[in-house]
């Protein structure tokens, strides 16, 4: 490889930290300070999740994955709990542990050996490389990012103006912002 350039596993996590970090994470954060209280822990049904939960469970699978199964800390995570949560856990906090979670888990895919991110390991009785765990986890990221955004968008029936394209102009029917997709 020439001075200067790139391997590919380096390009692969810079832009798993940038997808964590810089996209997703601020989305999430905006929304939480978006939502009143009882929006953030509102369920539409029993078995659903509230946006509330989504965030702790991001927590949980970014610590278990990242910080634990890549980095070795020890694994504490109660998954179980993520989900039986009702609330209300202030947004200020919930935002602080998934900034801190995040930033914590960025740190540990910066430092790591690239050979240590190739050994084969044990995470939630999967077998993967540490490059599988920052795929697996950075994917997951999005999934439920995406279902915040969502669920954000019913609550406030308003477009949150994340998906607009550079120097794209707001689109109007009947008086109202289209949601953008």
């Amino acid at each position: 490889m020439k001075p200067g350039r790139k391997s590919f596993e380096q390009m692969f996590l810079a832009e798993a930290r940038h997808s964590l970090r810089q996209h997703h994470l601020p989305r999430i954060v905006r929304c939480l300070e978006m939502l009143s209280e009882d929006q953030i822990w509102w369920r539409p049904n029993s078995p659903s999740n509230s946006i509330g939960n989504l965030v702790l469970h991001l927590c949980g699978n970014v610590r278990q994955w990242i910080i634990s199964g890549v980095g070795g800390a020890p694994d504490l995570r109660e998954r179980d709990k993520e989900f039986s949560e009702r609330g209300p856990l202030p947004r200020r906090a919930l935002a602080t542990k998934l900034r801190r979670t995040v930033n914590e888990a960025c740190r540990v895919i910066t430092r790591m050996p690239r050979q240590e991110l190739a050994r084969p390991r044990s995470i939630q009785k999967f077998r993967v490389t540490g490059f599988g765990a920052v795929g697996h986890v950075t994917e997951h990221f999005a999934y439920h990012s995406g279902q915040i955004l969502y669920a954000t968008k019913l609550l406030q029936a308003r477009d949150l103006r994340f998906t607009r394209l550079p120097g794209e102009k707001p689109k109007k029917a009947a008086g109202r912002n289209l949601p953008a997709i």
